[in-house]
């Protein structure tokens, strides 16, 4: 029997080293928080974390909204899910999440909502002024409960997340999730093995400087780290890239046009490659199409098409699964693979994808663990089949010391091997944190992380410097997090992070 016994929020505010211009936002600085959760398990303590930024602007694209109000509505979802946790009862893991994700989603429904961050009759936080919450946002809570639930038990077994899925202790029932699944377990689709490294597909982001002389002079940071594309490229070793996009067709194309002379001088003799992010930038299914027909045909980009991986969400979550999604794709058969992210809100948001002839979705730990296992499952049966299946690995800019570590851990586990990465990029690697979380991940995962020195004050005599993402040749080695128990980012000490309340 699984039960909650204790909860724990903590809570550090981060400031990006650049700005981070996505879609119709731009991050300088945001809230993290930590979620520590003590579960009986069997009659044992197990504790176990999860982590990840409050962003405004991406659970919803309410361009009314201001910032502060969403952060407020995020940790009221994480606030409402902690609560419905508390009253479950389960003899898995996966039927905890089962009767966790119900709870979670009735009550974003407006059932009993009586106010934002309010107390509801049962206890729980009510819905933001009795209104429905998405769904994207609503299962945000959920999958923080989720994964400290995957850690815990996983430190309570003593059992790594790939072998947790392989000898199916969490107790996943593939078929309540995905039909065409049933009578199968997720060892039946998933790696036997992680990787231990993956690439990582650097974000460039819509104001991104992509050349030295492009960043003005009181925008030029100096903390060792590289700010432009070319120069992260020669840092880092970079050969897969995620370029955003925000649909205006003429700076588009320019900046397109510019990046591919960087990427085919910088990464020549390399097998580089990337992928376009839309940031449901199109609100008109046909106008996107036009877009892209456009820019493809441009002579000056003749040999960057070769290298692109897929598109991601180029039309917003209000149009994205419509039916004249369906009626494009039977007239556009020449069509790149075109994905989904923000849109893959529901349990039911792959299937519908892929009867509108999208390729696949992304995973990010956000969107649940479970969730992500069955999508894995069900794509890797398509692609048996000789079928398209893509799952691609998307980044919430996570950072260390637990969300970017756990996030990687699943991404492994999925067999993603190219993943998203930009939280290292906008923030000054884990230099926020007190030093004691600095020191603690440096010992415990020194294949993921290095430490950093830029001669500033902080670093003292016997100061090693502040841990950076350790990205070598493209790649990060991973083997801490995969070999790791439970979502294999090690419990970091927590003990001078703010504790807010639940």
């Amino acid at each position: 029997m699984i039960t909650l016994k204790e909860a724990r929020l903590h809570r550090i505010e981060l400031r990006a080293r650049m700005p981070f211009r996505y879609g119709i936002a731009t991050m300088t600085e945001l809230p993290h928080v930590v979620l520590a959760l003590t579960f009986d398990i069997d009659g044992r303590a197990a504790t176990g974390i999860a982590a990840d930024h409050l962003p405004p602007k991406w659970f919803t694209k309410d361009p009314t909204r201001a910032p502060l109000d969403e952060i407020d509505d995020m940790l009221a979802v994480i606030r409402a899910a902690v609560s419905h946790a508390r009253g479950v009862r389960a003899t898995t893991v996966f039927g905890f999440w089962r009767e966790l994700y119900a709870a979670q989603s009735a009550w974003a429904q407006g059932a009993g909502a009586a106010g934002a961050g309010a107390a509801g009759a049962g206890g729980g936080a009510a819905g933001a002024g009795g209104k429905a919450v998405p769904p994207l946002l609503a299962h945000f809570g959920t999958s923080l409960v989720e994964r400290a639930l995957v850690d815990a038990f996983g430190r309570a077994h003593g059992a790594s997340l790939v072998t947790a899925l392989q000898e199916n202790l969490f107790g996943v029932e593939l078929g309540a999730l995905r039909p065409e699944l049933a009578g199968t377990a997720p060892r039946d689709w998933l790696p036997a093995q992680p990787a231990e490294k993956v690439i990582a597909r650097h974000t460039v982001g819509l104001s991104d400087p992509l050349e030295d002389g492009d960043i003005p002079a009181d925008e030029r940071v100096s903390d060792g780290l590289p700010q432009a594309l070319d120069a992260c490229i020669r840092f880092y070793g970079l050969r897969h890239f995620k370029i955003k996009i925000n649909g205006e067709a003429a700076r588009d194309r320019d900046r397109l046009t510019r990046m591919a002379g960087i990427l085919a001088h910088e990464c020549a003799g390399a097998d580089w490659a990337f992928s376009l992010d839309g940031n449901e930038s199109f609100k008109e299914v046909g106008v996107f199409a036009d877009y892209a027909r456009g820019l493809m045909a441009a002579p000056e980009l003749k040999a960057f098409w070769p290298r692109l991986l897929f598109i991601e969400q180029p039309w917003h979550r209000d149009v994205a699964l419509s039916a004249a999604i369906g009626d494009l794709a039977k007239a556009w058969p020449g069509r790149p693979p075109i994905i989904i992210d923000e849109s893959d809100a529901e349990l039911g948001s792959l299937p519908a994808a892929l009867a509108l002839g999208y390729a696949g979705t992304s995973h990010k730990n956000c969107k649940g663990v479970f969730k992500g296992v069955a999508n894995a499952c069900r794509l890797a049966q398509r692609r048996a089949a000789g079928e398209t299946g893509m799952l691609s690995g998307e980044d919430l800019s996570n950072v260390g010391p637990v969300a970017l570590l756990q996030d990687l851990a699943v991404q492994a586990a999925l067999g993603v091997t190219s993943v998203e990465r930009n939280g290292h990029h906008y923030f000054k690697g884990l230099s926020a944190w007190p030093a004691a979380v600095q020191a603690h991940v440096l010992a415990k995962h020194g294949d993921v992380y290095c430490a950093m020195r830029d001669g500033s004050e902080n670093e003292g005599a016997g100061v090693r410097g502040w841990p950076r993402v350790n990205v070598v040749g493209g790649e990060v080695r991973i083997g801490s997090l995969t070999r790791g128990a439970g979502l294999g980012a090690e419990p970091p000490p927590l003990d001078e992070v703010a504790v807010v309340e639940l």
